[in-house]
């Protein structure tokens, strides 16, 4: 099983790359979404780590992949800006997922 990362920015990439973790770099929602159907067709994948940013080009497309998908395993993870508020996004995966507001 391999782990790789989606990103906006090189930083974030290279710091990945650096803990032996592959990635590439995406500015569009096209690309993001064609990176995305490509990885999820490799059985090798395991996990997929997508910054913030990359997660705002296409929420209702990774939403969608998260809720439905069994592998690989969608992760956010915040730039190195730290913008990411990611109880928030647990809280609406969640409240999607059962119907009920938490």
């Amino acid at each position: 099983m391999r782990v790789f990362c989606i990103s906006d920015n090189v930083d974030t990439q290279m710091g990945l790359r650096l803990a032996g973790i592959e990635g590439v770099v995406v500015h569009k929602k096209e690309e993001v979404i064609t990176t995305l159907d490509k990885l999820i067709k490799d059985p090798d994948i395991g996990i997929i780590l997508m910054t913030t940013i990359i997660v705002d080009l296409a929420p209702e497309i990774i939403s969608e992949y998260k809720l439905n998908l069994r592998s690989p395993l969608l992760v956010e993870i915040p730039d190195r800006h730290g913008s990411a508020n990611i109880g928030e996004t647990i809280d609406s995966y969640i409240s999607e997922a059962i119907g009920i507001k938490i």
